[in-house]
């Protein structure tokens, strides 16, 4: 636990990855309409909205039924894989205000983590490309939780990880999916949202993108009740 300003304590801060972080969804979008032509189907906006925040297994789920292919989810998955990694391999951009709020949290010394529902292989390669990436203290994938985001699991086994309580940490997100695990967990949260709106709640505050946050910010509202 560590002590930012007088009286003020903030155990932890938690980046979700896709949206959040990085600005990976427009890929993710580009991946399933590549897929989906794959299985012969068509794909939309509305269709990447359903999913935005979900797990692999919920995507390859919703694009088979979508689509009506008889295909393995295993086979899906992988190209859903291959696909992505290859997109970021060209190279992907950070979301506005995420290199700099990270930065100024792991120069004050505070614990970080990821917490997201890729994979961890898709995490490896995107941390591989952030300004600081190496230095999550934590990190927690889809591959590592029973139960996916918006289930608490995956920001409950972060705080565990890193022996914190989860009321004192701040979580960072863009959709409802992980504003609602975050608040399950018992986080306060910071909502950028991306795809879809998020409303304003106890503990929760809904900025336009993360230049609009820093430590102060994040110390009053994990303070707030």
């Amino acid at each position: 636990m560590r002590v930012i300003g007088a009286g003020v304590t903030v155990d932890a801060v938690f980046f979700d990855m896709d949206g959040t972080l990085v600005d990976t969804e427009k890929l993710w979008f580009q991946a399933e309409r590549s897929v989906m032509r794959r299985l012969g189907a068509g794909w939309s906006a509305a269709d990447q909205e359903n999913l935005v925040g979900g797990s692999m297994s919920a995507t390859v789920a919703y694009m088979l039924a979508r689509s009506g292919s008889g295909r393995d989810p295993g086979e899906v998955a992988a190209w859903m894989i291959d696909t992505v990694l290859g997109l970021i391999a060209e190279g992907f951009e950070l979301m506005p205000g995420a290199a700099e709020l990270l930065a100024e949290v792991q120069a004050a010394g505070l614990p970080t983590g990821l917490v997201t529902s890729s994979t961890r292989l898709m995490a490896d390669a995107v941390l591989g490309g952030v300004p600081g990436g190496d230095a999550f203290d934590v990190v927690v994938t889809g591959d590592d939780v029973e139960r996916f985001k918006p289930d608490p699991e995956p920001y409950l086994m972060a705080a565990s990880a890193l022996g914190v309580d989860p009321a004192r940490c701040a979580a960072l997100e863009d959709s409802p999916a992980g504003v609602a695990s975050a608040t399950a967990a018992g986080c306060a949260v910071v909502a950028v949202p991306s795809l879809l709106p998020i409303p304003p709640a106890a503990r929760r505050l809904v900025a336009e993108s993360l230049k609009q946050v820093d430590l102060p910010t994040l110390r009053h509202l994990t303070a707030s009740s």
